[in-house]
């Protein structure tokens, strides 16, 4: 029931957090906006609220995946290893077990979010810039006809990608299988520590706020649990998160970056080490309420299951 209780709890979490999502990765690649505020009021005027569900699509359809995938993963290596350690798979776990076990849940994300990502990336920096030609007004009365006539200028372009599962496609025909991983060495850093932050701080948080004689907090209590731990996992993630994202939106147009390293170093020394901390307040500000909402719903789903198999 942990898969199922995760797939519930990542769709709720998704559908709260995805416009400041969108807002936190354009901060990370975009060097024009200089804040949050820059960056709302800009998209919202050039695309308004559309602009913020960019890609929206594809995470909803995978999120309840990968987010089922996090959860039962951690489940069942936490047990694995109480099970090789303790002798009995529903053993109180160490700290150690909780932060092993949540690593691992991280890592094996990494084989289903890194196209989804890449794809998210590119059709959030995706903007669409379509200019109305005007038709040349004479100065006068019957202006005579230019003896060489003047081509009618030519709408710009289109956005290159239609959508997610257009997007996916001309990555793949484009780039090859690496387009759709590119910048998962970065996800793999990302995701690694800071699931194992984020489940060992629920753990240790929800232990804190049971009340005497409970093994469980209420939910006034997982809530705080769960925003404080996705607060403190996106803290350790945001480096990484601003790597990540600078190497997947760089399949468009000139590359710039030859790898994760350099696109590390050219960062900072282009803009300072601060570079590697954009978007850390909305990292924060979104995790909260998203990870509230993901924890409750977990913990709810499998709280009712519980109750209708007991």
């Amino acid at each position: 029931m942990d898969f199922v209780a995760g797939a519930i709890g990542g769709v709720c979490g998704v559908a709260v957090g995805y416009p400041l999502d969108t807002v936190k990765v354009r901060i990370q690649t975009e060097p024009k906006y200089t804040g949050l505020w820059h960056c709302v009021r800009d998209t919202y005027r050039r695309e308004r609220v559309w602009g913020f569900y960019r890609g929206l699509s594809l995470p909803v359809c995978t999120v309840s995946l990968v987010s089922s995938l996090s959860f039962g993963t951690y489940r069942h290596c936490l047990a694995h290893i109480c099970r090789f350690r303790y002798g009995s798979a529903d053993a109180k776990p160490a700290r150690v077990d909780i932060t092993l076990s949540g690593c691992a849940s991280g890592l094996v994300r990494v084989l289903l979010t890194s196209p989804t990502e890449v794809a998210k990336v590119r059709l959030q920096t995706q903007t669409q810039t379509q200019t109305q030609t005007q038709s040349p007004s004479a100065s006068g009365p019957a202006a005579a006809p230019p003896a060489c006539p003047v081509p009618a200028a030519r709408p710009e372009p289109g956005p290159k990608y239609r959508g997610p599962l257009h997007c996916l496609a001309t990555v793949a025909r484009e780039e090859g299988l690496r387009g759709l991983y590119r910048g998962s060495p970065a996800l793999l850093l990302r995701e690694g520590h800071s699931f194992a932050t984020y489940f060992l701080s629920y753990a240790i948080l929800c232990e804190r706020l049971s009340p005497a004689g409970h093994s469980q907090p209420d939910v006034a209590g997982v809530l705080v649990a769960g925003g404080c731990a996705g607060v403190l996992a996106w803290a350790v993630a945001t480096p990484m998160d601003v790597i990540k994202s600078r190497l997947q939106a760089d399949g468009q147009g000139l590359r710039r970056y030859r790898g994760l390293l350099h696109c590390v170093v050219s960062s900072v020394r282009e803009e300072g080490p601060r570079v590697l901390f954009k978007g850390l307040a909305l990292n924060c500000c979104r995790a909260f309420p998203v990870n509230m909402v993901v924890f409750v719903a977990y913990e709810a789903v499998l709280r009712l299951t519980r109750g209708l198999l007991t």
